[in-house]
Order: structure tokens, then sequence, then C-alpha cells
């Protein structure tokens, strides 16, 4: 785990390496199956009166749940503009074994029917069709080859039991080897306080209280989905998995559903601002 000076373990993906959790079996975290279409909220934005008609959405489920069979490749060092890091890692899990794998592509599936339901065209970077990763680099290309009106990368944290709440990361403007982000640090940071509020209201779920001054947003400048970005990106940690509060929320398809619902919303106010 690498700690921020913030206080919590997150790398590129967010998580906690594997070697600090207890082993995540196949049968304990399967993919979760597609979710039906959910009813959107009213909007008349769009031409033919769907509120996001025309709007390029990519959702970057974190982690991959077959990175554990991949930990080689993963430990791959990919460049990130301003340094190296890790390809990807494993994620995080709960004590009882469900994976932030199996957690993120949950999740953004659920957001997905939503936002196509409002005419988005929704993209993933990953849709548990891959053999691992994508590595970091990749996962920000492709949100800049889909010329992306929006990105959102789904995660849940690793932090310490006893510490609770959700936060989205916002990229810190940087500029340096491959990466610059100057341009989208603004717009980027509107995406992200749209998210939080939508979250906050969507699922009763408070601001994190071990991070980001309980404001909800923490800025960071060593990640590369972020930093290698040139469209519009946040991360959200929807909560803490190593927290037994927390992680029994994050294990309720309910709760994933309103989390996928203020996901989803947070991102049409910012498209229609």
């Amino acid at each position: 785990m690498v700690w921020d000076t913030m206080g919590s373990g997150q790398n590129d993906g967010g998580g906690t390496p594997a070697s600090s959790l207890p082993t995540v079996s196949s049968t304990s975290s399967p993919l979760p199956p597609q979710p039906p279409s959910a009813s959107p909220k009213n909007g008349t934005n769009g031409t033919d009166g769907k509120p996001l008609t025309g709007k390029v959405v990519v959702l970057d489920p974190g982690h991959n749940p077959n990175n554990r069979d991949h930990t080689s490749e993963i430990a791959r060092r990919v460049d990130i503009g301003t340094n190296k890091k890790e390809c990807d890692t494993t994620g995080t899990a709960t004590d009882a074994g469900y994976s932030e794998a199996a957690f993120t592509l949950d999740v953004s599936r659920r957001a997905r029917a939503l936002l196509e339901a409002r005419g988005a065209t929704v993209k993933f970077t990953q849709d548990g069709d891959r053999s691992y990763g994508p590595c970091v680099d990749e996962r920000a290309r492709i949100g800049n080859g889909a010329h992306a009106d929006a990105v959102v990368s789904v995660h849940a944290d690793g932090a310490p039991a006893g510490d609770r709440g959700f936060h989205v990361i916002l990229p810190k403007s940087v500029r340096g080897g491959g990466a610059d982000t100057s341009n989208i640090a603004a717009p980027s940071r509107l995406l992200g306080e749209r998210v939080r509020g939508e979250f906050m209201d969507a699922t009763g779920s408070a601001p994190a209280d071990y991070i980001g001054d309980g404001s909800g947003l923490n800025v960071r400048g060593d990640l590369g989905g972020l930093n290698l970005s040139t469209v519009p990106k946040v991360f959200i940690e929807c909560g803490n998995m190593r927290d037994p509060k927390d992680a029994s929320e994050l294990t309720d398809p309910k709760w994933r559903e309103r989390a996928a619902l203020g996901i989803a919303q947070g991102i049409t106010d910012f498209l229609n601002r």
C-alpha cells in the first residue's frame, strides 16, 4: 500500500495491493450480471427529448477481476507523464472476499444503463472481457480517443477499518513528460463537484472522514489515469471496503443502484450545465 500525505492508501487504480488482502477466490467474487435498464430523471435537452443525446461518456471500472491471475503483467511499470507506476493492481476487497473489481463493474454497468436511457453513448475501458488491465496509461487513452465529454473512474478504497465515507479525486494541474492537465483541471473539478453532490444525495453517504478535510474532494497529481487524460475526468472512491459498516453498503445491490444513480446524475448535471 502506498500512503499519500493525506493518509489514504491508493495507487493509480485505488485500493490495496493483493499481498495485504485476504485471498479472493473466483467463486467469492463472480462478475455481476448486466442490470436491466433503469428509468432516468426527466430531461429535455436532447434533440429526441433525451438530455444526453450526442454526448459521449466513458466509464472506467477500476481494476479487473482477472488481474489477480496476471500479477507479473500488471506489475510492469508504465509512463504516467510525471513518473512511472505499475500498469494496474488487483484492487482491494471486503473481509468477506467481495472484490473491488466486481464492485466497480456492477456499479459501472448500472450507471451505463441509466446514461444510455438518457441518450448518451457510453464506452467502457474494460467490461470483464480482458485477461487483465488495461494499464492505467491505456485507460486514459481510451477516454481521449473517444473524445469523451466526461470520464468517471469507479473505485472503492482500501483504507484502514474505522475510516468511512466516499471521496472524489480530481486531477491536479500538472505538466511534465506526457502529462498536461492544465486544460482539464478546471472542468474536471466541476465534474467532480457535481458527482460529489449527486452521489451524496442518492446514497446518503457522508464525505470521507479520513481524506479531503471532509469536503469529499481530493486533488492528486500522481495518478496516470488523470495525468494522461486530455478530457474532463475524475475518480470516485465510493466507500471503504475495509470498514465493516461501509462494506455492508458496498455489498448491497440496492445501495449499488443508488450509487450508480448518483454517478449518472452527477455526469448528467455536468454535461447539461
